[in-house]
């Protein structure tokens, strides 16, 4: 005889909570592509892949130099060119550790290091949200993807925003490597080192500014 144990989660009101979270901005409107579409077949499942070898680990031969901002037990890398988001950011361990793998010193650092990342792309001009996702099936080394999603752009909202990325013109690599130095030197400002240098005024344009361009003074006159 079994006794009744009353969930401790309440009945679900589908009117009073009529949109699934996980579903939310995941319409047509937010698909990069127009048209009839139609879903693959999936291949009969295969044996899961050994993502354990350290030697083919592209994070774990990739120089420090590879990348935008390193510290002793963290690196931030980008891509390796403009794609078509304002820039896409990635988080990995020094160590060759999965996410579910990490000590706890390096656990509770990871929470750190996401909401800092994720604060220095949403400080860019031009970029209004971060998306941070991890989809990494190739090998078992942590990588944290953050994506800023455009300014004013509402059919980029939602899950869609990586097809969005290979969809979108390359942005202009001037632009992405200013996006890269800024960032970089907002991390080091916390410790570590910036490995792409931060963007530079071009002096020679504004000492060419002309006389007529200078600031105006309360009385009318050009300010001296």
């Amino acid at each position: 005889m079994h006794n009744s144990i009353p969930s401790p989660v309440p009945p679900f009101d589908e009117a009073a909570f009529p949109e699934d979270p996980y579903r939310a901005n995941a319409g047509e409107s937010h698909l990069p592509f127009v048209g009839p579409l139609s879903a693959r077949s999936l291949d009969p499942a295969t044996e899961e892949p050994d993502r354990r070898d350290m030697d083919e680990c592209d994070a774990c031969r990739t120089p420090d130099e590879g990348y935008v901002w390193v510290a002793d037990r963290w690196r931030v890398r980008a891509t390796r060119r403009p794609t078509g988001l304002p820039v896409v950011l990635a988080l990995e361990s020094r160590p060759h550790l999965d996410l579910g793998d990490l000590p706890n010193l390096l656990a509770a650092e990871l929470g750190v290091m996401t909401v800092r990342l994720e604060k220095a792309i949403r400080s860019l001009p031009g970029v209004a949200q971060v998306h941070v996702q991890r989809w990494e099936d190739g090998n078992s080394h942590l990588r944290l993807w953050f994506l800023g999603r455009p300014t004013g752009r509402r059919e980029l909202w939602g899950p869609y925003l990586r097809a969005w990325d290979d969809v979108l013109p390359p942005v202009p690599e001037d632009e992405w490597r200013n996006r890269l130095g800024i960032v970089a030197a907002w991390l080091a400002d916390f410790g570590g080192r910036a490995v792409v240098d931060p963007p530079r005024f071009n002096w020679q344009e504004l000492s060419e500014l002309s006389a007529t361009e200078l600031p105006l003074s309360p009385d009318g006159a050009e300010a001296e």
